[in-house]
């Protein structure tokens, strides 16, 4: 949300305030087509841009006055609703560092389901970590990578892993194999180089669905013939499909739309003026990005049916007769599905997720575990070592 919002509203108000006045005319002539380039950032996943008569149909006077707004609103605003500085964090609770334990430091877009799977995993295991939240439009909080999207984490302020799936399986080997550091670790996953659909360099990151264990400590994680297989299988449809289903129905109407920027610029806690245009121009700059999404991934007319459908098929590979996808504890499909699902909890889409499908069950009790931090009792990092 953030992220996608944010810089859409950034560029829109550049364009107005270098356009020159006009007497009349309607915005949208004025909106540059703003490519959405697929990312791990908030419900980013893809599109080809945006134009809409939807923000304002009144006659454009003092367009540069509205730039400003639109800049100081949309870019500086929506900052300022998740803005969190440098904070502890693990949960609800505080849990605290075993001896000799690992310091982690994420750099996150709050509402980012990608970021929200790290946390899930983090939290769940009880390793305590800080958040750094990076500024949608300027990054300036990781303009010393040179990998530009998040989430980041970093190791021991010296280690830096990227991509939320290769981040996950990274701690987890060393979670399970206490005689690898997490630089020998990290050398499991080769960074390539790959183009995608739209003919655009992306980097991406070998084997990021494994945990790279021995065949003593894979029998204690996968004690199930197949479970590794359908661990990584569900991994991959939480990433490659689940996650493509948030925005379009996070923001499906108006009046979601501004549901979802309510709560933001609730939680923000800034001006009247800076919320005001967070509020509106974010919000219908969302709806037309989530319609376009809505068309780019194939999606029904009614997107809360296509949700429906994937959440459904979520509980039934799980099956009756299991808590969870890993059993009697969750595996990490769990927690990525839990990660990003949860992104939509206080808004419209959650409560109809839950009333309409058959996860309520599953949902609380990842819930419980992750809150309660159920996965520390395994044993605590030791990293020092490089």
């Amino acid at each position: 949300m953030a992220a996608a919002c944010a810089r859409t509203l950034s560029k829109v108000g550049w364009h107005i305030l270098e356009s020159p006045p006009c007497r009349a005319g309607n915005i949208a002539s004025l909106i540059p087509r703003v490519p959405l380039h697929g990312s791990s950032r908030a419900y980013r996943t893809g599109g080809a841009g945006f134009r809409s008569k939807l923000l304002f149909s009144t006659p454009l006077r003092g367009g540069r006055v509205l730039g400003c707004a639109f800049l100081f609103g949309g870019g500086l605003g929506l900052y300022q609703t998740i803005k969190l500085s440098v904070q502890h964090h693990l949960a609800e609770e505080d849990v605290k560092p075993s001896v000799g334990g690992l310091k982690l430091t994420l750099y996150q877009y709050k509402t980012c389901p990608f970021c929200s799977k790290v946390r899930a995993f983090l939290d769940y295991h009880g390793l305590p970590y800080e958040i750094v939240e990076v500024n949608p439009v300027m990054r300036k909080e990781i303009k010393w990578s040179t990998y530009r999207k998040v989430p980041i984490v970093m190791v021991n302020d010296d280690v830096q892993l990227n991509d939320s799936s290769l981040i996950i399986s990274a701690l987890k080997t060393r979670l399970m194999s206490k005689d690898k550091t997490i630089s020998e670790i990290l050398r499991c996953y080769p960074e390539m180089k790959a183009v995608n659909e739209k003919g655009k360099e992306v980097i991406e990151f070998n084997n990021k669905y494994w945990v790279m264990v021995n065949e003593a400590e894979g029998q204690t994680m996968y004690p199930e013939k197949d479970s590794r297989k359908e661990e990584i299988k569900w991994r991959k449809w939480a990433d490659d499909w689940l996650v493509h289903l948030i925005s379009p129905n996070v923001y499906r109407t108006t009046g979601e739309a501004l549901a979802s920027f309510d709560y933001i610029v609730r939680e923000g806690k800034f001006g009247t003026y800076e919320g005001f245009f967070a509020k509106y121009v974010g919000a219908a700059a969302m709806f037309v990005i989530s319609k376009r999404l809505k068309s780019r991934h194939n999606l029904q007319d009614d997107v809360r049916q296509d949700l429906y459908k994937a959440v459904n098929e979520w509980v039934v590979a799980i099956g009756k007769k299991r808590k969870f996808m890993g059993g009697d504890q969750p595996n990490l499909a769990d927690l990525a599905v839990y990660g990003i699902l949860r992104v939509m909890e206080g808004l419209e889409a959650w409560d109809d997720m839950m009333e309409n499908t058959k996860v309520k069950s599953w949902y609380r009790r990842m819930e419980t575990a992750t809150k309660s931090h159920k996965g520390q009792t395994e044993p605590a990092l030791n990293i020092d070592q490089h």
